[in-house]
């Protein structure tokens, strides 16, 4: 009978050693959620445009600077970001084209792009994690992934 007792026991202190690492697990999980993704390269989920396999790409510093690589230029900008609210402020256009202009790789089509994405990224209200996916709301709502680079 003393063995049953044990084995119930251990079953016991097993049970509360699962809860208690699934409830530790759920409250790192939850603040990871919370908090926004600083100094990470995100790339837009859409299809590259060919030939270039560049995609648009978000960068946000600790201090709210934001690089934004869109699909030819790239630019610098402010990012301002609370809870879950976010209003993103892009710094000019370059003035020149850029260098893949130059190459004909910029095609009329990816400057069209390059100002439907900075537009959506201006009208931006919010963010939110799903996993690793960080979304971007506001009329349109676009993903975006951690770079594995």
């Amino acid at each position: 009978m003393s063995v049953f007792r044990l084995s119930a026991r251990r079953g016991a202190v097993v049970r509360a050693l699962i809860v208690a690492t699934l409830t530790l697990a759920g409250v790192a999980n939850a603040a990871v959620a919370g908090e926004f993704p600083y100094d990470q390269d995100f790339l837009l989920d859409v299809a590259p445009m060919r030939p270039l396999k560049r995609v648009p790409m978000l960068n946000v510093a600790g201090d709210g600077n934001i690089r934004i690589n869109l699909w030819c230029q790239t630019l610098a900008g402010r990012a301002q970001i609370s809870d879950s609210a976010m209003h993103i402020e892009p710094g000019p256009l370059p003035s020149s084209p850029p260098r893949y202009m130059m190459d004909g790789q910029c095609t009329p089509q990816r400057m069209d792009a390059d100002l439907a994405t900075l537009t959506a990224l201006t009208q931006v209200t919010a963010w939110r994690r799903e996993g690793r996916i960080l979304v971007l709301t506001g009329p349109t709502t676009m993903k975006f992934s951690p770079s594995d680079h």
